[in-house]
């Protein structure tokens, strides 16, 4: 195991793409500095995604520091091998100093205002320390989940690969974010039998008027929009992002479709048994909400061709493919033969490593654009750290520039007075 120095100014808690972005702008400033990543660049994608995952924005907004996307497929979206490799490559093209395989055990902020990193390698002394684990930890699950019959395979997002892996049989996918409506999709392209619990998330759609959502959306200049001018300010870091897919080229998820063809929908999951999944009668409701945001987009797009005077094909808005007849509210696991349970109804953060004075009210780092409440603590590739887009390839390197900036002043700032 590599041996830690006593000290050094910055320490980078991640070596994802917030992490190495982070140190390619430390490098930029010539700032000493040691990125800590507990498994290797990278391992989140490469062990933390299906088979077939993709994805979910075009190629072209992968832009971190000194490396834009230079393959031949802008408009495309990369599958989980392409993300890996891209990372890899981020990380030769300017040899960040990565230590992989040590774990971050604690941080606790000395009298003296520096801090005190204690690692799975031993400690070491920094002048100022940034988390750049991004705010997806732990994935959520519910109490009940425990009631299950054993029998029942239970998994996470992050455990799906394919659906060869599941036993035969039904499988009950409870979420629709973007990893349940994906894994969803996954299954029943495979010809399995879906029953799935439809939660609160929105759709867009992939396309329209000739173009990539994603594209006029950026145009637009939503990407860049900061929380502090959301409508819905701090509130918009707890949203589930839409639901839409990449795959075989990108293309629209709608649950309407897979309901016409086979798939049982039901509303969000409440409560269970051993081989009982309970349901609130909110299907309809949510359907409706998921298609209203889908044409509120599609809307604000028609309003901004129509403010530049860009000349576009036109387009009808989506209309409903399929209605339930009834609210189905109770799923009998044993007798629709399901053998598997996939939660995906989100993640939690967890900072219990992070012995510092930091998180809010609601158990949230406290920060302005990264810049946290205790000096010389930062935070990056949280979602809405500063934009929609500083959770993604897209405005990740921004944010980081932004920090190591905030970074650099802090290290020329005269010290604290140790005290006692």
């Amino acid at each position: 195991m590599t041996a830690l120095p006593p000290h050094v100014p910055v320490v980078v808690v991640g070596g994802g793409q917030a992490g190495l972005s982070l140190s390619w702008w430390l490098r930029h400033h010539e700032v000493d500095h040691l990125v800590l990543e507990r498994h290797r660049v990278g391992h989140e994608w490469r062990h933390s995604r299906w088979d077939s995952f993709c994805l979910v924005t075009p190629n072209w907004q992968c832009d971190l520091p000194g490396f834009p996307y230079a393959g031949n497929d802008p408009d495309g979206f990369m599958v989980k091998e392409e993300v890996v490799a891209y990372l890899e490559a981020y990380a030769r093209s300017f040899d960040p100093p990565v230590v992989e395989g040590v774990e971050v055990q604690a941080v606790r902020r000395l009298d003296d205002g520096s801090f005190l990193v204690a690692t799975s390698a031993g400690e070491v002394r920094a002048d100022a320390v940034v988390a750049a684990t991004g705010g997806y930890h732990q994935p959520i699950m519910p109490d009940f989940a425990a009631c299950m019959d054993p029998a029942i395979v239970q998994l996470g997002p992050s455990d799906y690969r394919n659906p060869q892996q599941l036993p035969g049989g039904a499988v009950l996918v409870v979420g629709t974010g973007q990893s349940g409506a994906q894994i969803a999709e996954d299954l029943h392209l495979a010809g399995r039998q879906v029953h799935l619990a439809v939660g609160e998330a929105p759709r867009c759609a992939r396309t329209y008027r000739g173009r990539d959502v994603v594209t006029w959306l950026h145009d637009m200049g939503q990407y860049d929009l900061p929380i502090t001018a959301h409508p819905l300010g701090e509130a918009a870091r707890e949203k589930t992002n839409h639901y839409v897919t990449g795959r075989d080229g990108g293309r629209d998820i709608d649950l309407r479709a897979f309901a016409r063809d086979g798939m049982r929908l039901y509303g969000r999951a409440v409560d269970g048994g051993p081989t009982t999944v309970r349901f609130a009668p909110t299907l309809r409701v949510v359907l409706d909400q998921a298609d209203e945001v889908y044409n509120g987009i599609n809307a604000s797009i028609d309003r901004y061709l129509q403010e530049q005077r860009i000349d576009a094909p036109r387009q009808a808005p989506y209309v409903p493919v399929w209605e339930p007849e009834e609210e189905v509210t109770s799923l009998d696991l044993a007798a629709e033969g399901v053998t598997s349970v996939l939660w995906c109804v989100g993640f939690r953060a967890d900072w219990s490593w992070l012995q510092v004075p930091v998180l809010g009210p609601s158990g949230h780092p406290e920060h302005e654009r990264g810049v946290s409440t205790v000096p010389g603590l930062g935070f990056l590739g949280l979602p809405w750290l500063h934009t929609w887009g500083s959770g993604r390839f897209a405005s990740v390197g921004r944010d980081a520039e932004h920090l190591a900036q905030a970074v650099v002043a802090h290290l020329a700032a005269p010290p604290l007075q140790a005290t006692g």
